[in-house]
């Protein structure tokens, strides 16, 4: 595998040097490959007046040239050509690269092979060659032995008996000999005394070796007696298992007498050719060594160990059997076959031992050189494996592994450049589907921007008519079909606006305001909204704010209108008992406080009835996860107020199933929802996303049949001019004209619910009246007849108390009575079908009760407390409930422009503003207009239609300041007419926008042209009375 390794290296210094190349190419080619060169001829390579921006300049070429390579390399004309060829010459080079491995690996493991049997075979020479010196060293011992104790004792000590006995129990000192013997030099003189000595003759070996006789025929007494020759060699002493050749003359037989001829005459021990031994015909090698009658030095000449022999001591070795018992020696006899080769005669080796026929096929051959001691002769040890080299599996597997992560490796390359085609091919087209989706993006919103128009268009005629005719006289049956008209005629239109409103939230035009408001002004016009619903189901309706609320925040209150209106909506909807619960604080007191209700129980909560554990609708917020601000993009805020709103219900809940899918657009809980309750399903998501324009969080907790809590996060600016101006609202409440006569008064409010009394002693003390709460009509007894430095004005007694026993309730008022003068007593009542509030809602009648009917608002508790104490009744134009008599002081006499194409909204425009008092003229185009606003004149407003035919109204506003400011500059340089110096300096006319095209008419837009304001169609006396009491001041204090 280090061939793989050797490759991923090369690989990476080929990107390296690659790289570098790029480099040095981008570096070199830098002059002409941009308007100017880096090596300006006044500035050096390294240094210059502006090294840092030479090198700047460096780096953006070289940035340039990469960009530009990189386009031409991944451009599907180059992925065409270079990369196929690329990919094929890899294939071709990993194709040649695994058949290297292959080759490479097999001859490393056939040379290993080879080596291995080297190894074995020169172990198996090496033990075969000690072995038998060992042997021919005992066998040279023998011969010392009786050369020295039969040639050098006489008598002799030494007999065939004692030979026999003395040489079978040293034979473990010789184990490759099987048997010795030793034969004595007789001369011919010396035969006949010597066969008479031992009674014998001497016999004769070579017709043996010429006719070689089976074992059990043998019989030494048959063989022929030696021929007369100068001297004998016969066999005197043998052992045992050689005894059969005694008597033998070994210089009788060719090979025995060869040996003992050059014995004698070299001194050293000499082995014969390999033959049939005697007897048992196996073959076997003779070593013979000479006995000499005394000790001869080392350079003794021939002749002279000739003449100093006695006898040749010989050992047989039979091969087979001394090599057999050398392998059982080895654990791996079985690998290798071994051949024993007498090559003295290279041209004919003889076999000593083994065949080739057991061995494998494979020429693999290893021949080992064995020295016996014999200069003479010469043998080789030839070994062979057994079996065939195995077959090169490890090899087929690298060259195989190597050749398929080539293939691999070249398939995902092909893989990679045609992905890469496709992925432009994909780009281009979706950069065309991209084209296509925004001009079919553009043609929706101006699909919807014209049937926004179009539809709200007869809109505004049917309820500005309708308006109209209510203002006639009219029959209570013809009356309320006017009421239902109006009231499907503002659904319809509610409708338009929130789907105007999610396409505004997908195409991602949605804007927030950032306008003065008052948050619980607001709050109260939502409690004046849903009263009507919230009394005649019987459920209660609560808003409370805590005091760190400042009075005055700085956001979009439209928006924050349409979150709370939602939420409200959807509880108003689903809840049939219990109560609707709206709180707003702080985020901080919500995270750092304890006094916060967070955790709900059955007794502490507005009604009685368990609701969810609030604490879990925000649980998930990242706000409350961290100290500090809940979002961290509010630098854009001087002073950031963090709200948190919760509205908490006891309605139907939500089933678990329907939590993920809550904020889907128009996705409902369930299909039976929407036949029994209606809606579309897309308040929710729009006020999730209204609430992430705010930097807010939304979340909720429901449990079916218990009720849920939905909770939201929001931060504006504090709109007041200080952090020391945050509301309490008894200081607040003094700048009210309405509420100055309540200042300093004392009420006692009677109810033994901790969570409502804190929500009504939070309204009547935004009268600027304290409130002090007991429990039960014994206390507040007791505290009226105990109390001598303060003076109780009223009790105010929630129903539920009163209602509890009637006897306690008549009792309390006789007592009350005799206290001389009395406190105003009021009940608090939630049903508008009491039958206690047509009777008592003035307080006049003796015994009975003034009622307040909830839901709890301070212009609600104000006209009550006014009607039941005999104040002057004020017209409350605080909290959103804006009197005709008020819109009617600002118009009266006011002299304006309407400027639409339309007949129909020309006419419920006219009709809207002459019921208020105003001079109304009509025109049906800007061009008119123009000519009629050409200062001077005498219009006070203009309402300019947005989309009319030949000039628009952003147009035509255009036009019209253009003449006013060319006008007022005329007049600064006196050239101005004598009519126009009366007025103001800066003529100025205020043109308020008016469309039903809710989506491109946006505010900024209109200020853009110079709009001075924003009336949608069609016309709501709030909206109308809030855009022109910011240009019109009241001539005449009104009052009810």
């Amino acid at each position: 595998m280090s061939l793989v390794h050797v490759l991923g290296f090369g690989l990476k210094v080929g990107h390296l040097i690659w790289m570098i190349c790029w480099w040095f190419v981008s570096v070199i080619s830098m002059n002409w490959f941009g308007n100017g060169g880096i090596m300006d001829p006044k500035m050096s390579l390294l240094g210059g007046k502006d090294p840092i921006g030479w090198w700047e300049r460096v780096l953006g070429r070289i940035s340039l040239i990469h960009h530009h390579c990189s386009q031409y390399v991944g451009s599907k004309r180059v992925s065409n050509t270079w990369w196929r060829k690329l990919l094929y010459t890899w294939l071709v080079g990993s194709t040649i690269c695994s058949m290297w491995t292959f080759f490479y690996m097999s001859s490393q493991a056939a040379e290993k092979r080879k080596e291995t049997l080297t190894s074995m075979c020169d172990e198996r020479a090496r033990m075969l060659q000690d072995q038998f010196n060992v042997s021919m060293n005992h066998v040279q011992a023998i011969s010392i032995l009786i050369s020295t104790f039969h040639h050098g004792k006489n008598p002799s000590v030494i007999d065939q008996r004692t030979f026999a006995r003395y040489a079978e129990r040293t034979a473990f000192e010789r184990p490759l000999t099987s048997g010795v013997a030793y034969a004595v030099r007789v001369l011919h003189s010396e035969r006949e005394q010597f066969e008479k000595q031992h009674g014998w003759t001497i016999k004769r070996m070579d017709t043996i070796e010429q006719k070689p006789v089976h074992k059990d025929d043998y019989e030494p007494e048959n063989l022929e007696p030696s021929p007369i020759q100068e001297e004998y060699a016969p066999v005197i002493f043998a052992q045992d298992t050689v005894s059969h050749v005694v008597s033998l003359d070994m210089l009788s037989g060719k090979e025995d007498r060869e040996n003992v001829l050059r014995a004698r005459a070299s001194g050293k021990g000499v082995l014969t050719a390999p033959f049939r031994l005697l007897k048992t015909n196996r073959l076997g090698v003779i070593l013979t060594f000479a006995v000499y009658k005394m000790d001869l030095p080392a350079n003794a000449t021939p002749n002279e160990r000739i003449r100093a022999t006695a006898g040749y001591i010989g050992g047989v070795f039979h091969i087979q059997s001394l090599v057999e018992k050398l392998l059982q020696q080895l654990a791996s006899k079985q690998n290798i076959v071994v051949t024993v080769l007498d090559t003295t005669n290279q041209s004919y080796p003889i076999s000593m031992y083994g065949s080739s026929s057991n061995a494998s096929d494979d020429s693999l051959e290893d021949v080992s050189m064995l020295n016996f001691g014999d200069p003479f002769r010469k043998h080789e040890m030839h070994c062979r494996y057994k079996e065939r080299a195995p077959w090169p599996v490890l090899e087929i597997a690298t060259s195989s592994g190597i050749i398929v992560i080539a293939f691999l490796m070249g398939y995902i390359f092909h893989a990679t450049m045609n992905r890469i085609a496709k992925v432009e091919d994909d780009c281009r087209e979706m950069s065309r589907l991209k084209k296509e989706a925004e001009a079919a993006d553009v043609a929706k919103s101006q699909f919807l921007a014209t049937v926004s128009h179009e539809i709200r268009t007869p809109m505004n005629g049917v309820l500005g008519m309708l308006d109209i005719l209510m203002d006639t006289d009219l029959d209570v049956t013809q009356q309320d079909y006017v009421r239902t008209a109006q009231a499907s005629g503002k659904a319809l239109v509610s409708l338009i606006n929130e789907v105007l409103d999610q396409a505004k939230i997908e195409s991602g035009k949605l804007e927030l305001e950032a306008v003065q408001f008052d948050l619980r002004a607001i709050l109260d016009d939502v409690l004046s909204l849903f009263s009507g619903k919230s009394q005649e189901k019987g459920v209660e309706l609560a808003v409370y704010i805590s005091d760190r609320v400042p009075d005055k925040l700085i956001g979009d209150p439209g928006r924050f209108r349409q979150i709370i209106t939602n939420l409200m909506g959807n509880s108003i909807k689903f809840t049939e008992k219990g109560h609707i619960f709206v709180t707003v604080y702080l985020v901080e007191e919500v995270r750092d406080s304890s006094d916060v209700e967070t955790i709900s129980s059955p007794r502490n909560t507005l009604s009685g009835f368990p609701v969810p554990e609030r604490r879990l609708s925000w649980s998930k917020f990242r706000g409350f996860s961290q100290e500090g601000p809940p979002c961290p993009s509010l630098s854009s805020f001087s002073h950031p107020v963090n709200l948190i709103v919760s509205v908490e219900d006891t309605g139907e809940g939500i089933p678990l199933e329907a939590h993920p899918r809550i904020f889907t657009p128009f996705v409902q809980v369930g299909p039976s929802i929407s036949r029994t309750h209606g809606g579309t399903g897309i308040g929710l998501s729009i006020s999730k996303c209204l609430v992430g324009l705010m930097n807010g969080e939304i979340g909720f907790v429901s449990e079916p049949r218990v009720g849920s809590t939905f909770t939201f996060t929001a931060v504006f600016d504090n709109g007041c001019s200080s952090s020391g101006d945050y509301g309490d609202p008894q200081i607040n409440s003094q700048s009210n004209p309405s509420t100055l006569e309540f200042h300093g008064m004392t009420a006692l409010l009677v109810d033994p619910r901790p969570v409502r009394a804190k929500v009504s002693r939070y309204h009547i003390q935004r009268l600027g009246i304290h409130v002090e709460v007991v429990p039960d009509l014994n206390h507040s007894l007791s505290s009226v007849t105990n109390c001598k430095t303060t003076k109780i004005d009223m009790i105010i007694v929630e129903e539920e108390v009163w209602d509890k026993n009637s006897g306690s309730s008549a009792l309390f008022v006789n007592q009350l009575s005799d206290q001389g003068v009395a406190p105003k007593l009021f009940i608090l009542t939630n049903s508008i079908s009491s039958s206690r509030t047509g009777n008592r809602s003035s307080g006049k009648i003796q015994g009975c009760p003034a009622v307040i009917t909830k839901p709890l608002r301070s212009s609600m508790i104000a006209a009550s407390l006014q009607r039941a104490m005999g104040f002057r009744n004020r017209a409350i134009t605080r909290n959103g409930e804006i009197s005709r008599l008020a819109l009617r002081s600002l118009l009266r006499g006011r002299k304006i422009l309407v400027v639409d194409d339309n007949d129909v909204n020309l006419k419920v425009a006219a009709g809207a503003l002459k019921k208020y008092g105003a001079d109304v003229l009509c025109v049906n185009s800007g061009i008119k207009a123009i000519s009629l606003l050409k200062p001077p004149h005498h219009f006070d407003a203009c309402f300019m239609d947005i989309q009319m035919p030949v000039m628009d109204g952003f147009e035509a506003t255009k036009r019209i300041r253009a003449a006013e400011q060319s006008f007022n500059s005329e007049s600064q340089h006196g050239d101005g007419h004598g009519e126009a110096q009366g007025r103001a300096k800066n003529w100025h006319l205020p043109v308020l926008a008016m469309t039903a095209d809710v989506i491109h008419a946006t505010h900024e837009q209109c200020l853009r042209y110079g709009m001075d304001g924003y009336v949608s169609k069609p016309f709501e006396a709030e909206q109308l009375y809030r855009e022109v009491s910011r240009f019109f001041a009241s001539e005449t204090n009104w009052t009810l």
